[in-house]
């Protein structure tokens, strides 16, 4: 006798043959009983589910493992050409992007470059030195002026006069025999309050019109712009280096003079005995 196929039941539904005998019955994967068969349409909604909208996207069965092989019906030329279209457009999106990028900073720094030169020499003799220069100068020495200034920015001499002030006072201050302790001198490189990007990048940015600034409230009497300009960003860098200098000089004396005070020991009543010496000696009074 031939052994009798078990009923259908969708494992998705639950539903069986007998529930609906035009539903179209599929067995996908390896597995055996009651979870072999399933509605085409539950596999269907339950791909949909899991690919959630990449359609090329592999999905395996829940239970055994095994990967579903599912085909695709034949597309026409016009089809396929714009599905080709979408995979390239997809793939050159990243790099197209990368370029946007660099290109908007670099015309920005073009233009940063542009605007520095007219602020710095002046309106018109700016515009005048800018038509005459070569194009291929203007475009590879404009972009330069932003990223001088960020580069010099980044120079901190004014630490480097700090650790030197330091070392100095070591040895003037500390006599020999003494076991006073004094705070370590930073180390060589960044320091430890180092600056952050974006206080690097706008400090750089507007050093020209703080410059510019400067120079005509210091420097009146000169009569060229470009030399004024010059003049007041040297007395800007100096003023400021003389009092970031003094400033990081008082945080190190700070430093040094701080004391560490005794833990107040307490009584059986949790009251400490700094505090009943206290009020002994005002009682004496």
């Amino acid at each position: 006798m031939a052994e009798e196929q078990p009923e259908k039941h969708c494992w998705v539904c639950f539903a069986t043959e007998r529930d609906d005998h035009t539903a179209e019955w599929v067995s996908p994967c390896r597995c055996k009983g009651c979870t072999k068969w399933i509605h085409q349409s539950c596999l269907q909604r339950w791909l949909d589910e899991k690919q959630k909208g990449n359609s090329g996207g592999a999905v395996n069965c829940p239970q055994c493992g095994t990967e579903y092989h599912i085909t695709f019906p034949k597309m026409g030329p016009l089809v396929y050409f714009l599905q080709q279209v979408d995979k390239a457009l997809s793939r050159a999106s990243p790099f197209a992007a990368v370029g946007v990028v660099v290109g908007t900073v670099y015309w920005s720094a073009v233009t940063y470059g542009a605007v520095t030169v007219m602020q710095v020499v002046g309106h018109k003799k700016g515009l005048y030195v800018m038509e005459r220069a070569d194009p291929l100068f203007l475009l590879m020495g404009l972009p330069t002026i932003p990223v001088v200034l960020v580069l010099g920015k980044m120079i901190r001499w004014e630490d480097y006069l700090v650790r030197l002030w330091q070392r100095f006072s070591y040895k003037r201050a500390l006599a020999p025999g003494s076991y006073r302790y004094l705070p370590r001198i930073p180390a060589d490189g960044p320091s430890a309050d180092h600056l952050s990007v974006s206080r690097t990048l706008c400090g750089a940015l507007i050093f020209p019109s703080i410059a510019s600034v400067v120079g005509k409230l210091l420097f009146r009497q000169v009569s060229s712009n470009l030399q004024r300009t010059i003049l007041g960003g040297i007395a800007f860098v100096l003023i400021k280096g003389v009092l970031k200098v003094y400033f990081k000089q008082q945080q190190y004396i700070m430093q040094a003079n701080r004391q560490i005070l005794n833990y107040p020991e307490t009584n059986g009543d949790g009251q400490s005995e700094g505090n009943e010496d206290d009020t002994e000696d005002s009682g004496n009074e």
